[in-house]
């Protein structure tokens, strides 16, 4: 987040790592470990505290803010992590009372220390990962023990004592679920509980075109925690006319391609035909971009199709017309219907009303 009057609130995961990355050793981290019933926050989110300022992030709607930000001044102050769990559903507890949520939240608390340079650098690049935690502790373990798993093996890190190998091993179903996956759970394991928190890439936002209607498109994608890329086909437009975008380069439609990866979301929207055909054939053909929305009517893609002669699996990852049905016509409507798509996708949903929906609006993870 950027700026004194920023709402930690409104922080995306991208916001929260930032601020981690640029954080000082007097900062400490909460994360929602699990949640037994209903709460504001899911597990894996996460808040900086600085001295006694929440920095970035939220792990509650704010009832417990104080409370938690008064442990994070513990955990500073003795350099130890600690897990601190809220009953919201207990009426005789300081906590039930009518908070508007009806939930259980254990929370892992602990300091910014080396260990999060290393957790850092390891979501940013490589291999998908999974952080291990051990969050409540047993006779070989302490709690804000870690080591970070991926495909190829286990990794250990600064200021942290390890993660048994053996404790591993009886959480390795849990763990290998999770990894890279960007959820988080718990595994208990003999007297001792681990969390594993999935950490995944920033998603990127590929934005190819250099139209007036970018603005709403990079704004809402930023907000909605996407890093977003400009790819445009011609001159004038720079980092000073889209500052919400994180990088803007000017090149031909062949290659758009440069940088992205199954964690990128493109949408072509150059409004030129011969542009846009050649970018959806280099990011369909050169890719594994896992989405690729075309900004236009259906007529229009229908022309595109026919040149490029896509196949099948091609087709899949094609979203034309771009965006979901909200009805509006606006840039920021069109922006709005387009990004939502996105989120969805990204989230392995279709975009549907949640009234429609049976069951939990956010599934949890089975804890092993």
């Amino acid at each position: 987040m950027e700026g004194d009057n920023a709402d930690p609130w409104s922080a995306t995961e991208k916001d929260v790592r930032d601020a981690l990355a640029t954080a000082g050793r007097t900062a400490t981290v909460a994360t929602v470990a699990d949640v037994e019933g209903s709460a504001y926050r899911r597990p894996g989110a996460k808040m900086l505290v600085t001295g006694e300022r929440v920095d970035t992030g939220a792990v509650t709607a704010g009832c417990l803010e104080p409370s938690v930000v008064d442990i994070c001044d513990s955990v500073h102050t003795t350099g130890r992590s600690r897990t601190e769990r809220f009953d919201l559903t207990d009426s005789d507890d300081a906590w039930g009372l009518g908070l508007g949520c009806n939930g259980v939240i254990d929370l892992l608390v602990e300091p910014r220390d080396r260990s999060w340079d290393a957790v850092l650098e390891a979501s940013a690049s490589g291999p998908p990962v999974a952080v291990v935690t051990v969050v409540d502790a047993g006779p070989e373990t302490a709690v804000g023990d870690r080591v970070i798993v991926d495909d190829a093996g286990v990794q250990t890190v600064p200021d942290r004592g390890p993660v048994p190998i053996s404790l591993l091993d009886r959480a390795e179903d849990t763990v290998d679920r999770i990894v890279g996956t960007g959820r988080t759970t718990t595994a208990s394991v003999g007297d001792a509980t681990l969390l594993a928190d999935g950490l995944a890439p920033i998603p990127e936002l590929l934005l190819f075109g250099s139209q007036n209607d970018l603005g709403p498109m990079v704004a809402l994608g930023s907000q909605a925690g996407f890093r977003v890329t400009i790819h445009a086909q011609r001159a004038g437009i720079d980092e000073s006319t889209v500052p919400d975008a994180n990088t803007v380069r000017i090149g031909h439609p062949s290659t758009v391609a440069e940088g992205t990866g199954e964690h990128t979301y493109a949408v072509v929207m150059s409004h030129n035909l011969v542009d846009d055909r050649l970018a959806v054939e280099t990011l369909l053909n050169e890719t594994n971009v896992p989405y690729v929305g075309v900004m236009g009517p259906r007529e229009r893609f229908d022309r595109l199709r026919e040149d490029l002669a896509l196949t099948a699996e091609q087709l899949e990852r094609v979203a034309a017309p771009v965006g979901l049905d909200l009805g509006g016509g606006t840039p920021t409507d069109i922006a709005l219907s387009t990004v939502s798509e996105v989120v969805a996708v990204h989230n392995g949903r279709d975009g549907g009303r949640l009234r429609d929906r049976s069951g939990p609006i956010h599934p949890t993870e089975p804890n092993r």
